[in-house]
């Protein structure tokens, strides 16, 4: 940790003087304006939707550190406290979303560690060497490989990851220019053009005209709230009529229902039937979402995670655990606890405390493992059934029988 340490001075100082670091944020890295593209993919809804599925069902996991020896859980690992706060500027819940969505669209997520401090950098030139060694640059400076992690959404190239912006490029333009349309027309109330009769020809030398139809046009393009009311008034000889609508609202919604379903194919998700599977069953649409997409998504975090923080020759590892429980019904849940409490796995305080909420008794009787009667392994039925027959006619008996 020594070596690490006096390498994020040294960077830290290198990055101040190219004024890639403000100092009077403590030193936290200054990160360029994340936009997918000029319109910004997650202007879109279904997007930002499904993303927002994505990287809440990651964010609400329970981080833990595992010793691979013994098998434990470390609960109070130091690197816990930076993940819970990475830097200045986020909390530990902003920090993992803007991971995941960063890794998402963009395919690659770069995640950089200053033994403090934990960030997401922008702008990061990553080439391999002749010995096969990845290196990193930050507009010219280079960054330690002990710092930093490529967290890749891989395809096909070993050195760049894909993405939601790359996959689906011309499925979100099209979407996005549809859902665009429809919002700007309604937004302006449903008046999109309009057309202007004169008593002559438009004449491009004719000032005057000029005047009036740059005029009519700077009052169309002003509103901006579907309350505004513009009149227009004209001189002798001209009118303005509404046109019909060029936009047909049945024909775009027809487009945004067949190619908003490409969008959650390029996450690993059939939007049809999550959506199904979110209206009548909440927990297998929640398993659905876990198995396809983001258990995957936390297998690679915890790799590249706990080689960033504890390099390659640890045994310790980063562990995202979620508790699909979160996503069970209450009534479910009594049932799972009884049952749970039946086949002797938890004792009535386990399932009070873990799967109801409630705090345990810490009671005799509720500390204790208990087993259901028609529970019994099948090469034991007869000697059950024996010993329940020899109960019947005399208890001390069978009781005596069953202790030797």
């Amino acid at each position: 940790m020594g070596i690490r340490n006096w390498f994020s001075r040294k960077l830290v100082r290198q990055l101040e003087k190219r004024g890639l670091i403000d100092a009077s944020l403590g030193g936290s890295v200054r990160l360029n304006g994340w936009f997918a593209n000029d319109e910004n993919i997650l202007h879109s809804s279904d997007v930002y939707e499904l993303l927002q599925d994505i990287s809440n069902q990651i964010t609400l996991a329970q981080i833990v550190v595992e010793d691979q020896e013994t098998g434990k859980d470390i609960t109070k690992h130091p690197i816990l406290k930076v993940l819970r706060k990475p830097n200045k500027y986020l909390t530990g819940t902003e920090f993992m979303k803007l991971m995941v969505n960063i890794y998402l669209v963009e395919g690659e997520v770069f995640p950089f560690y200053t033994g403090k401090e934990i960030h997401i950098v922008s702008n990061v030139d990553a080439e391999l060497d002749d010995n096969l060694e990845e290196h990193f640059k930050i507009n010219g400076t280079e960054i330690p490989s002990k710092m930093i992690r490529h967290i890749k959404n891989i395809g096909l190239n070993h050195l760049k990851g894909v993405g939601l912006k790359q996959l689906g490029r011309d499925t979100l333009e099209g979407v996005m220019s549809a859902e665009k349309v429809l919002t700007d027309k309604y937004k302006k109330g449903g008046i999109l053009a309009f057309l202007l009769k004169l008593d002559a020809h438009i004449n491009p030398k004719n000032g005057a005209q000029s005047i009036l139809i740059n005029s009519i046009l700077d009052q169309l393009e002003g509103i901006d709230d579907s309350r505004t009311i513009k009149l227009i008034p004209l001189g002798k000889g001209y009118l303005i009529d509404e046109l019909k609508s060029p936009i047909d609202d049945a024909k775009i919604l027809s487009y945004l229902n067949v190619y908003k379903k490409d969008l959650g194919k390029f996450l690993n998700i059939d939007v049809e039937t999550y959506r199904a599977m979110l209206k009548t069953d909440l927990e297998k649409a929640m398993m659905y979402l876990h198995n396809k997409s983001v258990k995957s998504i936390m297998q690679n975090f915890e790799d590249h995670l706990s080689l960033l923080f504890f390099g390659p020759n640890s045994n310790l590892r980063l562990k995202f655990k979620i508790n699909i429980l979160d996503f069970v019904p209450y009534s479910t849940k009594t049932n799972i606890a009884y049952n749970l409490v039946r086949t002797m796995v938890a004792t009535p305080d386990d399932a009070r405390d873990y799967l109801l909420g409630f705090d345990r008794l810490f009671t005799e009787e509720s500390m204790k493992l208990y087993i259901s009667k028609d529970l019994i392994a099948g090469e034991d039925i007869n000697k059950a059934t024996d010993d329940s027959l020899k109960g019947g006619d005399d208890g001390g008996q069978a009781k005596g029988d069953s202790d030797t």
